[in-house]
């Protein structure tokens, strides 16, 4: 793991099994309402676990969501448990990651490549890498 400023990126299958290997490992997906609407998201569900939803940037203007590092604390345990960060390619959840390790948390993993990867040759994504290439659980609503 890159020492820097955040613990470092983790593939979606590391990523997986460190949520079922620490009970107080935590997945937030940091996507917005419209991408978890129409492209689906993680199912955590068989590790017990939910998917928190707190979005890095705020619809229409995409701005950072101000509130973004109290909102993740609101429901931490403590600073030290893993907080491990998804988005679709894995840009937006690197910069959450490194927000939160600013804010003083100690265990903030990026989701290398996202939920959706990025784009195949008819550029489309979900076929490349990403959560759901890799074949781990997801869901669409």
């Amino acid at each position: 793991m890159p020492a820097g400023p955040y613990a470092g990126d983790l593939s979606p299958k590391e990523a997986w099994d460190l949520l079922a290997k620490e009970p107080g490992a935590r997945l937030v997906d940091v996507r917005t309402d419209a991408e978890w609407a129409f492209v689906g998201g993680p199912d955590t569900a068989p590790l017990g676990k939910p998917t928190e939803r707190i979005s890095w940037q705020v619809s229409p203007a995409m701005a950072i969501n101000p509130d973004f590092a109290d909102q993740v604390a609101a429901s931490a345990a403590d600073k030290s448990q893993p907080i491990l960060f998804l988005c679709r390619s894995g840009a937006r959840s690197r910069d959450a990651a490194i927000a939160l390790a600013q804010a003083g948390f100690t265990r903030c993993y990026n989701i290398a490549d996202g939920f959706e990867g990025p784009m195949d040759p008819a550029s489309h994504r979900g076929a490349v890498s990403g959560w759901k290439a890799s074949g781990l659980p997801w869901k669409q609503s």
